[in-house]
């Protein structure tokens, strides 16, 4: 086993917890971070409307997010079960039967979120001024489920074999990435709400 992969199998375990914890909590809060990073940007550069589509779309797909962390979560638990076991075709299995698993589950979320927007919108009560902008931010969101799914799943299977450290460099990137996007689609281009959602959805990516 390499340095980059803790096993908490050998050597002191409250060590190994500490070296896997704090880089998971620090993707988890990276993470969280991206609805404010756009919440803040469309804030400075846009009306009131704006920022209350931002932060009303924003809201929600941190939940959506978090929710596939964690059934991702379970993915980690049972390939590192696998691994600590020395059973690497079931891991194997494991990794392969959660791929597939969420596949379906992104195909199905893409295509209710997109077609229940505005039903989300009404749901979470976006004000009649913000509403049509909300919808747009929630469905540009949306139609990168795909690669939010993506990314926790990776992320999953490489916490299982006992690497949280590449995932925190993944969403670092990414934070990096959707600022920048940020900056430049909403305060350069003026696209607004639909320049945050851009931003994230391709900072993701």
């Amino acid at each position: 086993m390499s340095k980059k992969e803790i096993s908490f199998t050998e050597g002191p375990v409250f060590q190994s917890l500490l070296r896997f914890a704090i880089p998971v909590l620090g993707a988890l809060i990276l993470q969280a971070a991206y609805g404010a990073v756009d919440l803040l940007i469309v804030g400075k550069f846009g009306n009131a409307s704006s920022i209350s589509a931002v932060g009303t779309g924003s809201s929600f797909m941190q939940m959506a997010t978090f929710i596939i962390t964690s059934l991702a979560m379970g993915s980690t638990v049972i390939i590192g079960h696998h691994i600590g076991e020395q059973k690497p075709k079931e891991a194997g299995n494991a990794v392969g039967t959660t791929i597939i698993l969420f596949l379906i589950i992104a195909v199905i979320m893409t295509f209710v979120l997109e077609f229940a927007a505005g039903g989300i919108a009404h749901l979470l009560q976006a004000p009649a001024e913000s509403f049509d902008k909300t919808i747009l931010y929630i469905r540009i969101c949306s139609a990168g489920i795909v690669i939010i799914i993506a990314y926790n799943v990776i992320s999953g299977v490489l916490r299982g074999v006992g690497n949280a450290n590449l995932p925190l460099l993944f969403v670092g990137i990414a934070c990096v990435v959707n600022i920048l996007g940020d900056l430049l689609l909403v305060g350069v281009f003026h696209m607004d709400v639909a320049g945050a959602a851009i931003a994230t959805v391709f900072a993701q990516f």
